[in-house]
């Protein structure tokens, strides 16, 4: 909502020297979100007057039509004198009144005016537009051509009011009473402690049977409908400089008087309204819901189909209007057209104006249904004072019969739907319990009258809520008033106690070593949004049962491509990487780790938990039950070269055995034992995927999956070839390693390593060979790596060798030759009975 201040100032009596800086800095600590206050015509400086055309030349020898124009701007030159300008608009003639920027003036953008040679003629000024003053748009984009009223060498800035402060505030969807001058100079006064000039107190003529017939089939949907007819207007009646300037500086572009005089109220009251030319309705007006697929034409040329919850305007030919968002094209004001033969003007005469109000629910959602968000829509789905409907349109009446020569008629239309005002019962304490600051029974009740509630008892209050605050429907509501007309920097700073001996919990402690442990290996953390599309489960050749494929879907979600929470972080990560690589970087190593989201086999129903107490243990326990399983998993995904070639050497490609390192670092950090055999799941290669396995509870889970990627995911995603991913809960592999990491045991003692290859059937896992080895080893083994994997005509077909370095070490003595090779031996033997290994070259 843009707020000049000189239109505020007629509201509120601010003193003389305010600013609008003072202003912003009132209304912020009042609560609203004044984010700028525009200087309008800072960097303008005079000469600027009014002038009136004398002559035109036109110069016809240059490739763009060129005038040489004298114009008459009274003794503003100091002479007298015609002034000489050359110009290439032609939206004026001779005998118009423009505005003149006279040698010396300097205009928005830092445009010094001079006189100088142009097209072969001397040019001493300027005649300006609107676009070159700084006005903002008129829909002329030409020439300002004035009312003949105004006296050559008036002063222009001061005529257009081009100098003025306007507030631009951003207001929230609780405080669209405040997208109104109204709303806006109520909260001005407040902050100021100034009395408000309400422009809604008008005297307004009581309802009588002999106005504009109108019926409301859903009253639910138009709780009042107020309905005005003015007669015998002037079509030719422009609006006044006044009214477009103050549109222009609201934001607002001027059209024509009526429609101009209907959106000044709208910003002046915060009621929207609508002015239908009476020659064009056919009937009585109604209001009733569309019927399904039923076609209409909006103001903007559009053709709409309408939906069944759409609450249309009508009259006997059909829709005329959709609701508190836009007019139709059929009844819509005619401009003034003159007969080319006769001269005579032809237009809109007779108006019949519409101040109704709508349910916000409604008009929010045929706004985005329709994709057509108007002034008049925001103001409705915020919340429109229905109180101001009569004198809304009683003041659009009062300015189109006093701009436009019209007469107003008796008949008064009000229909109106039975109801009460809103009352709310709150105990007199409860602001100060809700901010821990002692109010008082009298500052609660002066701050709530000062809103615009009537006040009554002592201990309990009954509060009446105003017809413009839709928003207060509870204690805390009105609680949140008090504390805020008392200013939020008012309330004490008070650092909570934290019992000493609590830090970060076990959870939230890995979840931070799984971060560093990823960083420093290399990867780059991607925060992903964690919305998914079900496509892209197909697109990762998830089963049909698969548990990943059932989602939570959320009810408004950001984008219909993304309606449901992910079940799995590799959507997310892809796409970041698919992203990156698509921009130029190809060595690519991404990881993430956050909440995933399982549903349940039943949807739960969460309960609203109260805000006057302290939620009950069951009462939490019943909204924990509702919520769906959200386990912390922890993914990286790569690409590209894993090590860069340089003068050290040669790169390596990134490859699976990457994706499952970065799962063992997870495991380390976790301090549990990680099993890593052969597997097959989804969207990796089944000859190139890793399980990874803990131990819980004395039973093997399956806890993840690393590996590459499998072609036909690569190439439905669109990844580079050979990209490798690895996924594993994090919350598992916490469980399967206990409380605390164990740190590693330091010996003062020397290592023996031995080193062993062992020939295997191509298809026996290394991971059941190794777990053997370890077994065999006995406690002296202090380590075991898979250093070569071998496959050849030398270990015969079939086969492949697989080598491994054992290091033993004992805490209490240094191990003899025939120890360590007593328990390497140990442990080829057990790997030979549980695999069929046989030591190579034996």
């Amino acid at each position: 909502m843009r707020v000049p201040l000189s239109w505020l100032r007629e509201y509120v009596d601010l003193p003389a020297g305010e600013t609008g800086r003072d202003v912003q800095a009132k209304l912020i600590d009042a609560g609203l979100e004044v984010e700028t206050v525009e200087q309008l015509g800072a960097d303008l400086t005079g000469p600027l007057v009014v002038g009136q055309v004398l002559t035109i030349e036109e110069l016809t020898e240059f490739k763009k039509p060129i005038r040489f124009c004298t114009v008459d701007v009274g003794t503003a030159n100091g002479t007298g004198e015609p002034q000489e300008i050359v110009c290439g608009a032609r939206n004026f003639a001779v005998g118009d009144k423009v505005v003149v920027a006279l040698p010396g003036a300097v205009l928005p953008g830092d445009f010094a005016i001079a006189a100088r040679k142009t097209y072969g003629k001397n040019s001493h000024g300027m005649i300006c537009s609107g676009d070159e003053l700084g006005m903002g748009d008129d829909g002329t984009h030409g020439i300002i051509v004035l009312p003949p009223e105004h006296e050559v060498g008036t002063d222009a800035i001061e005529l257009l009011e081009l100098r003025d402060e306007v507030l631009d505030i951003a207001v929230t969807p609780d405080r669209g009473y405040c997208l109104s001058l109204r709303g806006v100079a109520r909260e001005t006064a407040t902050a100021y402690g100034l009395p408000l000039r309400d422009p809604a107190l008008l005297d307004v003529p009581a309802p009588n049977s002999y106005g504009y017939l109108v019926k409301i089939s859903d009253p639910a949907g138009c709780d009042r409908f107020t309905a005005r007819t003015v007669t015998g207007l002037d079509p030719e009646a422009k609006s006044p400089i006044w009214l477009k300037r103050r549109l222009q500086k609201a934001g607002m572009r001027p059209i024509s008087l009526a429609v101009d005089v209907t959106n000044y109220v709208m910003l002046e009251l915060g009621q929207p309204l609508h002015a239908y030319d009476r020659s064009r309705l056919d009937g009585a007006i109604g209001v009733r819901r569309a019927e399904q697929g039923e076609k209409f034409t909006t103001l903007d040329g559009v053709k709409r189909t309408l939906d069944a919850e759409d609450l249309v305007i009508t009259d006997s030919s059909g829709p005329i209007g959709l609701a508190g968002v836009m007019g139709g094209a059929n009844t819509e004001i005619a401009d003034a057209v003159a007969d080319p033969e006769t001269g005579q003007v032809a237009g809109t005469t007779d108006v019949v104006i519409e101040a109704a109000h709508f349910d916000p629910i409604t008009i929010s959602r045929t706004a985005r249904r329709h994709k057509l968000s108007s002034e008049a829509s925001k103001r409705f789905e915020r919340g429109v004072d229905p109180q101001a409907a009569s004198a809304a349109a009683q003041r659009t009446v009062d300015l189109l019969v006093l701009l436009a020569g019209g007469t107003a008629e008796a008949g008064v239309t009000e229909l109106t739907a039975p109801g009460a005002p809103r009352t709310v019962a709150m105990r007199a304490d409860h602001p100060d319990k809700v901010a821990g600051v002692a109010y008082g029974r009298e500052t609660v009740v002066r701050r709530l009258q000062e809103v615009g509630c009537d006040v009554y008892g002592q201990d309990e209050l009954v509060v009446t809520v105003p017809s413009w605050r839709p928003d207060l429907a509870e204690p805390n509501d009105l609680a949140e008033e008090v504390i805020r007309l008392e200013g939020y920097a008012n309330l004490p700073s008070t650092l909570p106690q934290v019992p000493s001996g609590r830090g970060l919990t076990a959870r939230q402690q890995l979840h931070r070593r799984a971060g560093r442990a990823l960083a420093g290996a290399g990867y780059v953390e991607a925060l992903n949004y964690p919305f998914i599309g079900e496509g892209v489960f197909d697109q990762l050749q998830l089963a049909a049962d698969d548990p990943a494929r059932r989602v939570v879907r959320l009810v408004n979600p950001l984008s219909d491509e993304e309606p449901a929470l992910r079940t799995t972080l590799l959507p997310g990560l892809l796409g970041a990487l698919r992203r990156n690589d698509s921009r130029g970087s190809h060595d690519l190593a991404l990881f993430e780790t956050g909440l995933v989201f399982r549903a349940g086999e039943e949807p739960g129903v969460a309960v609203r938990l109260p805000v006057d107490r302290r939620p009950t243990d069951e009462e939490v326990a019943t909204l924990d039950a509702a919520l769906p399983a959200q386990p912390r998993y922890a993914a990286v995904v790569l690409a590209g070269a894993r090590e860069q070639a340089g003068w050290w050497g040669k790169g390596r490609p990134a490859d699976w055995a990457d994706a499952v390192q970065a799962a063992r670092a997870l495991a380390a950090e976790a301090g549990a034992e990680l099993v890593v055999r052969q597997g097959q799941y989804g969207p990796w290669h089944p000859g190139r995927c890793a399980e990874l396995v803990v131990t819980l509870d004395g039973a093997e889970q399956v806890i993840g999956h690393a590996g590459e990627l499998h072609p036909r995911v690569v190439k439905a995603l669109g990844l580079p070839a050979r990209t490798s991913a690895m996924e594993l809960d994090l919350d598992r592999l916490q469980a399967a390693g206990g409380e605390a990491v164990q740190a590693p045991r330091i010996s003062t003692f020397p290592v023996a390593t031995q080193d062993v290859a062992l020939i295997v059937d191509a298809s026996v896992p290394a991971a059941d060979v190794e777990a053997a080895l370890r077994d065999g080893a006995g406690e002296l083994l202090e380590s075991l790596r898979l250093f070569d994997v071998f496959t050849g005509d030398q270990v015969g077909e079939g086969k492949k060798s697989l080598a491994y370095a054992l290091r033993f070490r004992a805490a209490d003595r240094t191990l003899t030759a025939e120890e360590s090779t007593a328990a390497r031996d140990a442990a080829v033997a057990l790997a030979g009975e549980r695999t069929g290994a046989v030591l190579r070259g034996a």
